[in-house]
């Protein structure tokens, strides 16, 4: 996978546009009356050599073909809300070492990333989980690191505008009293 840099749209930029769509989660959990929030710095690889602070999302589905979207991250074919939910889930699991359960969808974030040659348009669909327990294997080869944060210092640390406002999404329901 190319590196990918999260921008916005820019107006008389040229070149190929493709669709992805992923689906992520905002993971809390309760500790000695305080909230954390779950997030996770990527493993630099030979596509994206610089690591950066995420909430965990992916790809709805992949190819046959290494680091290819499969048709619903394609957006050959519309994904279910269950298949939106499972695929959050997963990718949880995956990058965060952790279980949880969905408690609410947040909705869904665009963005545009930039990769050589082509421009990728994204839609990231997100839901608050709580964290339910880590996975005995912990997260897999895309993750450096996983941490738990109280909020402002999780807010701070994510590289993204996008999850910043995604967390704020969150924190916002939670505070509700939803």
């Amino acid at each position: 996978m190319a590196k990918k840099q999260e921008k916005k749209a820019s107006p008389g930029r040229t070149g190929r546009i493709i669709r992805e769509f992923s689906s992520g989660g905002v993971v809390y959990k309760r500790h000695a009356g305080d909230i954390f929030w779950l997030v996770t710095r990527s493993t630099p690889s030979n596509e994206s050599p610089t690591s950066y602070w995420r909430l965990p999302k992916g790809w709805l589905d992949d190819a046959q073909e290494e680091n290819t979207p499969g048709p619903l991250a394609s957006g050959k074919r519309k994904a279910s809300e269950v298949e939106l939910q499972n695929a959050a889930l997963r990718e949880v699991a995956e990058e965060g070492g952790v279980k949880a359960r969905i408690v609410t969808k947040l909705g869904s974030e665009k963005l545009f990333l930039h990769i050589t040659g082509y421009r990728v348009l994204k839609f990231v669909t997100y839901y608050l989980m709580e964290w339910l327990s880590d996975l005995s294997e912990g997260p897999g080869f895309e993750t450096a690191e996983t941490s738990w944060l109280p909020f402002e210092a999780a807010r701070k640390i994510l590289t993204y505008p996008s999850e910043k406002k995604v967390l704020d999404k969150a924190k916002a329901f939670f505070d509700s009293g939803c």
